[in-house]
């Protein structure tokens, strides 16, 4: 298998965090974790090709599905698979089952010669207090990432830990997305996990001290009017954010070709 210099392709795998939602918009478009990642491997090793095979709101078992054979088909070197917190937002959602989609995807990546890397998710209670009631199931679903990344010598970035985590300017007014320093900051812990040249545990600091005065009480109000309450009619209407759309980046290319875009709509 490659070292960390000889990454020559690189392919992402999973929903709207590795798509990029949070680190631009739709219009502009989006960069987001895996883009800033393929730049530190691009770095480490010029000439890189790059694909992105991610779209948002698809829940593991559809990642599993949609996106594991053409990744396969695309013979990466490297590879990051990010999926799950949209199950763990459903109401039946089944660690072990979750759990099992990262797994294979795992298993089959590194069975073809892949270096394979992943992360742990924070606690979303620490972020949005409304959603502490999830907090269980996020610690649950981690420790079964942690035990299927180790059967298989996955790279595991431990973006759930650092304190950082919780500071509001790493993540977007929904709270579900990472902010461009959110994504910045993700990006920075993959490449210490795989130990690119050059990278560090700086990832893991806390930000400078924010002046400004927060009301906690508004923020939550403003939060379940904005994004909450729009969230839930989606689910009871059985509708995704991503209906409709395929991956942003499905082939691969130089990451100086498409470097950001938005998952295209059929």
């Amino acid at each position: 298998m490659p070292t960390s210099t000889d990454y020559r392709r690189y392919v992402a795998l999973g929903d709207s965090q590795t798509e990029g939602l949070g680190d631009g918009d739709d219009t502009a478009g989006l960069r987001g974790f895996a883009d800033r990642f393929a730049g530190h491997l691009e770095t480490a090793r010029p000439g890189l090709l790059y694909a992105n095979l991610a779209v948002r709101g698809r829940l593991a078992g559809q990642v599993r599905a949609e996106q594991l054979g053409p990744a396969l088909a695309l013979r990466p070197d490297i590879a990051t698979v990010v999926a799950g917190v949209n199950d763990v937002l459903r109401p039946r959602f089944m660690a072990a089952e979750v759990a099992g989609h990262l797994e294979e995807m795992f298993a089959a990546l590194t069975a073809a010669g892949a270096h394979v890397a992943t992360v742990t998710f924070p606690d979303i209670g620490r972020i949005a207090p409304l959603a502490r009631p999830l907090a269980p199931r996020l610690l649950q679903l981690n420790e079964l990432v942690r035990a299927a990344a180790a059967r298989h010598g996955v790279f595991v970035a431990e973006t759930a830990l650092p304190e950082a985590v919780a500071d509001p300017r790493m993540w977007t007014e929904d709270r579900l997305h990472a902010s461009s320093l959110g994504h910045e900051r993700i990006a920075a812990a993959l490449a210490h996990a795989v130990g690119l040249p050059g990278s560090d545990d700086t990832w893991t600091q806390p930000l400078p001290p924010d002046a400004l005065h927060r009301s906690a009480v508004a923020a939550e109000l403003r939060w379940a009017t904005a994004f909450l309450g729009p969230w839930l009619g989606r689910r009871l209407r059985g509708r995704s954010s991503g209906d409709g759309r395929t991956a942003k980046r499905p082939d691969l290319l130089p990451l100086t070709t498409g470097t950001t875009g938005t998952a295209r709509k059929r």
